[in-house]
């Protein structure tokens, strides 16, 4: 900066007017003042905007928007009521071309400083985009809490009053304890909000109360609504605290449900004692239905239970597994290794195109979903491998189940990327291709310069999983040096 006096001026607290030049990655705004950045929330590049500083730090502030002074030539009307408030869709204001441009952006910024002469060749191609932009989702996470957010529409239209200790919906951003009311959503279906609405209403009207983080007292805890986007299945999954008429209680919704929604193929009930707010039961029952739904992908069918794993966005999932298919160049011949293979939705895609495929993966009620896919399928030439990569991945290289070194690996971590250890013992096997999917650009660019001795990056295609928000997928195609 020229002076101190601006410095002076960024402290906590404090509003400035400021023009916002570009999206960062992640999806904050970022303006500056005389050098000096200021990453700013649910501000659009082309806007001036005045804003609070909420963080001060030596080289970045942190605001949110208080007013503005000059809309963005790009903005478009949020179609969602609950845009202004909700975490979900941050970029619903930004048009989806723009949405899906700042994304290439985003991974071309992450990759630009790859050490050796080949990294400023690499080419990121366009983002691919998402099938549907609306309704795409397959799954949704509710949350019950007894400390109900109030939206400022309700509090100017007087709902002070209304009963503020029962609230089913979403949590409002950078608070754990703190839901509002979902009265409208474009990610799942419209009957996805219908059957929240009619649980809500059910339960509030029911007696007993919702589950409180603050006491850990309550009974209902969360609602998930899965949905088969080709098979139009739809599971519903309730989970409750424990109680004495758990069961009675419980089963009376079901009935309620099932003859309000005919649609709905089944139904589980999921007892969980634990503290921490994740929507997984410690036993389950199946009060309607099969206790699973199914979808397609291309030519394969998949069961999905209450618990399982499966791409949120199976549309868009499709158009990523071909990529791996194409990028791939399989012969028919090869051994494949899918790391990090979750349900074996990958291994299953490319299971007809090479000669065996093994996957690895640290969750065993994962592998156990796999191998049921794999006979709903009649796959016969995947096997499964489960514990810790680091771990397992040495032990089938002397193993019979590993099927000798792979010809290709493709490898699909989680946002953090690969341990260190698993790329390691890559460079160790120096497969001659190794396909990455990756849902973080970040850790993408990180684990490619570990292996940039011995790889080069010859593909790198975003893909759109995730409209409206910042989240962006890559499938990245290495070759082996010769």
């Amino acid at each position: 900066m020229s002076s101190d006096k601006p410095m002076q001026a960024i402290r906590k607290g404090s509003e400035l007017e400021l023009s916002i030049e570009k999206l960062a990655f992640g999806g904050k705004a970022i303006g500056y003042v005389n050098g000096y950045v200021v990453f700013v929330e649910h501000a659009l590049p082309g806007q001036r905007v005045k804003v609070r500083i909420t963080r001060r730090k030596r080289q970045y502030a942190e605001a949110y928007v208080v007013g503005l002074a000059a809309q963005s030539p790009a903005y478009c009307p949020p179609f969602c009521r609950h845009f202004h408030y909700c975490g979900g869709c941050k970029w619903q204001d930004l048009p989806y071309a723009e949405q899906i441009r700042w994304k290439r952006l985003h991974v071309q910024e992450c990759l630009r400083n790859l050490p050796g002469e080949e990294a400023s060749a690499i080419e990121v191609q366009e983002t691919c985009p998402a099938p549907e932009t609306i309704y795409y989702r397959n799954k949704m996470e509710f949350t019950f809490s007894s400390r109900r957010w109030l939206a400022p529409e309700e509090i100017a239209q007087g709902e002070l009053r209304c009963n503020k200790s029962f609230a089913l919906g979403l949590h409002v951003p950078r608070s754990f304890n703190k839901v509002f009311n979902v009265e409208q959503c474009f990610l799942q279906s419209p009957q996805g909000v219908e059957i929240l609405q009619e649980v809500r209403d059910w339960c509030r009207s029911g007696g007993l109360p919702a589950y409180g983080t603050d006491n850990h007292q309550g009974f209902w805890r969360f609602l998930v609504i899965r949905e088969g986007k080709r098979t139009h299945q739809t599971l519903v999954h309730l989970l409750t605290a424990p109680h004495k008429d758990e069961r009675q209680v419980v089963d009376a919704l079901a009935a309620h449900l099932t003859a309000k929604f005919p649609q709905i193929t089944t139904i589980v009930h999921s007892v969980s004692e634990k503290k921490a707010q994740v929507a997984v039961g410690d036993r389950s029952r199946i009060l309607m239905g099969p206790g699973f739904i199914e979808e397609r992908l291309g030519d394969l069918r998949f069961q999905i239970s209450a618990h399982s794993f499966f791409q949120t966005n199976p549309l868009a999932a499709e158009k990523l597994y071909e990529a791996v298919l194409e990028l791939g160049a399989f012969s028919g011949k090869e051994t494949v290794w899918d790391l990090y293979c979750g349900t074996g939705s990958i291994a299953l895609f490319i299971a007809s195109r090479v000669g065996r495929v093994v996957g690895f993966e640290v969750v065993e009620e994962a592998v156990q979903d796999a191998y049921q896919n794999c006979q709903l399928n009649g796959v016969e030439n995947c096997t499964f491998r489960v514990g810790d990569l680091k771990d397992v991945i040495r032990e089938a290289r002397s193993s019979s189940q590993g099927g000798g070194d792979p010809d290709v690996v493709i490898t699909d971590p989680p946002r953090a990327g690969m341990h260190p250890k698993v790329v390691r013992v890559l460079q160790e096997l120096a497969p001659k291709r190794i396909i990455t999917v990756s849902c973080n650009p970040s850790t993408l660019a990180r684990d490619l310069e570990l292996l940039a001795d011995q790889y080069v990056v010859e593909t790198v295609r975003p893909f759109d999983l995730f409209p409206h928000t910042p989240h962006i997928e890559c499938v990245v195609r290495l070759a082996r040096k010769s």
